[in-house]
């Protein structure tokens, strides 16, 4: 940000400084929280620049900026090499298939090793990864760096870089890699190749197009190196990102669907005579302009006061006004092309993973954002019951805010229950809570969220019959509930002659729906289950619709606890990288909370990465837990695998609990 003009000074990540990270509660933790996007300019070229957590309780601001970038700049630390969040967020930029370039960072940091870090990048991300830099020295001796394409070298005093002659030790060493940078280059490019082959001099104009092509047909990922902290590199890579990663330009046009048919496809080029066409990708509550939301313009203009359509809600929306988005400084500006990352406010109806379009055009549907569901619950109490709706109100901005969040309140245990991605997740959103929204909240245990299945069909002759006096209540259900494991509900209607009036089938199958919300085992939402209705009676006068979801749910709360119920626990992929050392204590501690370990590998020299699966209700405080068994030394990630049958004593255990609690 300080070379580019838009910060007079530079700002720390320890000392709470940073630009991009100026949410409280990243200053008070040196981490990055929120994704954060600036508008920046170098060498003539506009950066939209979208700055994102590591931290894998915050996956979905990856995802969600993953889905609107052209280019990524990955950066790794030249000591902790390919940690377990980077393989995360690498899986999800390929599933996007996300154009990148690699920056070694801290390479003035002991134990620093630049060529293990590429090492990792091949073995562990299966990534091409080419260095396009050579660093002159390494932890206290670091200068700077042998740039291989332009065989130069670049040293850094102060915040000035000085670019000479390649020092003489380093020269054999510098031609060997830049011999070798070439025939990866040869071996993706024809042109290339055959001047490789005829051992003629190759143009550096020719070499980095052809690193420019191959990079963005994600054939190979450049690799560069630097020490932030010393300013040390920060200018060739942003040299890098003009050089290398694609402008809307390069990657052509956008493919969109018709929301009335999905066969139907649509192109949308980058272009201000194309459509409009954007998607919004994240809400932010900003407590002097309201709500504002981003948005990723991928083709078309948009000025100030004009109406959009958004396809997902099917309703026409107006702009009020047009920001460009600097962290937490804003500009206004009275339009935007093409290419663009703006923030909106005025949109009433947009919420994240919503298509903008022209509305004067044909709808279009954008490919959405994919949202990883919630995986921790934990109860939020208030001290005071005067501040109800004042908490229902920030859940709902904090909501709005970050599709991985959710709220709701629970009417039988009158408790709010809030659920995320993980502990630090939970813990920075009660965080905001208190010092943000000034709600002063105490917290709960976390609870998982349970699920309950049957494992056996079982077949239920149920008759409702309700006599008052007046009209009454008259329904019969013969219904059949079967076993669907990853199915989730399903309703067949196999009556025949009219036994069940066709206006009372959807009854039934409300019925059996809202039945599901909470099962009659341990009061946990009910899944996979395939409900057959196969007979049933009613009469002319008593049916109504009412009688015949009741006649449902009564039928399934008998059925379902003699269908041998079973309750289903959350089981998280657990990856640990832990030294040699420790390997007997970490796998000992996995074991003894039912944890399964898939395989082991060599991560690095004396450091193992074990894959292992474990219930999530086992991993509460499981990182205090490791650095103690570990002196520290072993880091691990966790996402969501899937929903597993609970041990019958844990279950009994379970529910036993629950039902106390009732």
């Amino acid at each position: 940000m300080f070379f580019t003009g838009v910060n007079r000074k530079v700002g720390e990540t320890h000392d709470g400084q940073a630009t991009m990270d100026f949410m409280k509660q990243e200053q008070e933790r040196g981490i990055t929280i929120a994704s954060a996007a600036i508008t920046a300019h170098w060498n003539g070229y506009q950066i939209n620049l979208i700055d994102t957590p590591g931290h894998v309780d915050f996956t979905v601001e990856v995802e969600r900026s993953l889905r609107v970038i052209d280019g990524m700049v990955a950066v790794f630390c030249a000591v902790g090499g390919v940690e377990p969040q980077s393989e995360t967020v690498w899986n999800q930029a390929d599933k996007y298939r996300v154009p990148r370039i690699a920056f070694v960072n801290k390479m003035d940091r002991t134990g620093a090793d630049f060529q293990e870090v590429v090492n990792q990048m091949h073995k562990y991300l299966g990534a091409n990864a080419v260095p396009l830099h050579l660093p002159i020295g390494a932890e206290n001796t670091f200068e700077g760096m042998v740039d291989l394409v332009q065989m130069n070298s670049v040293r850094f005093i102060e915040k000035e870089r000085i670019v000479g002659p390649i020092p003489e030790q380093m020269m054999e060493q510098a031609k060997e890699a830049r011999r070798n940078l070439i025939e990866k280059v040869a071996d993706l490019d024809d042109e290339i190749a055959e001047l490789y082959l005829e051992d003629a001099e190759i143009p550096t104009d020719k070499l980095m197009a052809a690193i420019r092509k191959a990079t963005i047909k994600l054939m190979m990922v450049p690799v560069f190196c630097g020490a932030a902290y010393k300013n040390k590199g920060i200018q060739l890579l942003l040299d890098a990102i003009v050089d290398y990663l694609p402008s809307p330009n390069d990657l052509g046009a956008v493919i969109a669907h018709d929301p009335a048919n999905e066969e139907k496809t649509y192109r949308r080029n980058p272009s201000e005579n194309e459509p409009f066409s954007a998607l919004a990708f994240k809400l932010i509550n900003d407590p002097y302009v309201g709500q504002q939301t981003f948005i990723r313009i991928f083709s078309g203009k948009l000025v100030n006061g004009m109406s959009v359509y958004n396809t997902n809600k099917m309703k026409s929306e107006r702009v009020g006004r047009i920001f460009r988005i600097k962290a937490k400084e804003r500009e206004e500006i009275s339009e935007a092309g093409a290419g663009e990352i703006v923030a909106l406010v005025g949109m009433k109806y947009t919420k994240t993973g919503d298509t903008l379009c022209d509305e004067n055009e044909q709808p279009i549907l954008l490919e959405s954002i994919n949202i990883p569901p919630a995986v921790i619950e934990m109860k939020v109490n208030l001290d005071d019951k005067k501040n109800r709706s004042k908490l229902s109100e920030a859940l709902a901005k904090l909501c709005n805010e970050d599709p991985s969040f959710h709220a709701h309140f629970d009417e039988e245990t009158e408790e709010t229950i809030i659920a995320g991605m993980g502990e630090l997740h939970l813990e920075i959103i009660v965080d905001r809570l208190k010092e943000e929204f000034k709600v002063p909240v105490t917290v709960g245990a976390p609870s998982v969220s349970f699920r309950e299945t049957i494992t056996a069909p079982f077949e239920c002759n149920y008759r409702y019959v309700k006599q008052t006096g007046g009209k009454g209540q008259f329904a019969h259900t013969v219904i059949r509930f079967e076993p669907n494991p990853g199915n989730g509900f399903e309703f067949v209607d196999l009556t025949k002659g009219g036994v069940i009036p066709k206006e009372y089938i959807p009854s039934v199958q409300k019925g059996l729906a809202a039945a599901m919300n909470k099962g009659p085992f341990a009061g946990y939402p009910v899944v996979d289950v395939k409900c057959v209705l196969v007979d049933g009676s009613s009469h002319p006068v008593d049916s109504s619709d009412m009688a015949f979801q009741l006649c449902a749910q009564m039928c399934f709360k008998q059925a379902f606890l003699k269908a041998s119920p079973v309750l289903l626990e959350p089981v998280m992929k657990v990856e640990i990288n832990t030294p040699d050392d420790y390997i007997g204590n970490v796998t000992g501690d996995i074991n003894k909370r039912r944890g399964r370990i898939e395989n082991m590998r060599r991560f690095r020299k004396g450091s193992q990465k074990l894959d292992a699966f474990v219930p999530l209700v086992e991993m509460f405080g499981y990182a205090t837990a490791l650095r103690n068994l570990t002196s520290g030394r072993a880091n691990y990630s966790m996402e969501f695998h899937q929903y597993m049958p609970t041990p019958k004593d844990k279950q009994e255990e379970i529910v036993k609990e629950r039902n106390t609690k009732e």
